[in-house]
């Protein structure tokens, strides 16, 4: 069973097409718009500052998303945040895809249709341009995105809305 808990007088809200799956925890000031999903174990602990996800996004398993002391964490429209990654007080802007592992840390911005590679770690304060992957640790620019890799980005974010409505029937 997911776990919504109240923190110091605010509560987890989540549109009625947003679904945490066993297991994962909100906390305090998380906000879950529409068909967001927020899978298995994940963590998403907004107790020092608001965590707002979008529509469409998805929160894949053992995931943890926090804040920092009046430091917010953002993560766009169907953005797909990878199993076990970390994005901790950032912002992570529509369309881009964060891999598995990888670890965002304060301050950082990752633009519309960026790309973090698996086990990538993103600076405090790194900007990830749009249509860029990077890779690495420090996160560096690895290439630019084509057109196919930006559309590969968007079905992957489309399929997980998709699987997420599948696993709700």
């Amino acid at each position: 069973m997911m776990i919504l808990k109240p923190y110091k007088g605010k509560t987890p809200t989540l549109d009625e097409s947003a679904h945490a799956f066993e297991g994962a925890i909100l906390i305090g000031d998380v906000t879950l718009k529409k068909d967001v999903g927020v899978w298995y174990n994940a963590t998403l602990r907004g107790d020092m500052a608001p965590i707002f996800i979008d529509e469409g996004a998805n929160v894949q398993d053992n995931a943890v998303i926090h804040t920092d002391t009046d430091q917010p964490t953002h993560i766009g429209k169907r953005v797909t945040i990878g199993h076990s990654a970390i994005v901790h007080a950032a912002t992570v802007n529509d369309d881009s895809l964060i891999g598995m592992g990888s670890i965002i840390l304060n301050g950082a911005t990752v633009e519309e249709n960026g790309f973090v590679a698996a086990g990538a770690i993103v600076p405090p304060g790194k900007t990830v341009k749009s249509k860029t992957l990077v890779a690495g640790n420090p996160a560096r620019e690895i290439k630019t995105l084509n057109d196919n890799d930006i559309q590969g980005i968007k079905d992957n974010g489309e399929a997980y809305i998709e699987l997420l409505k599948a696993h709700n029937k």
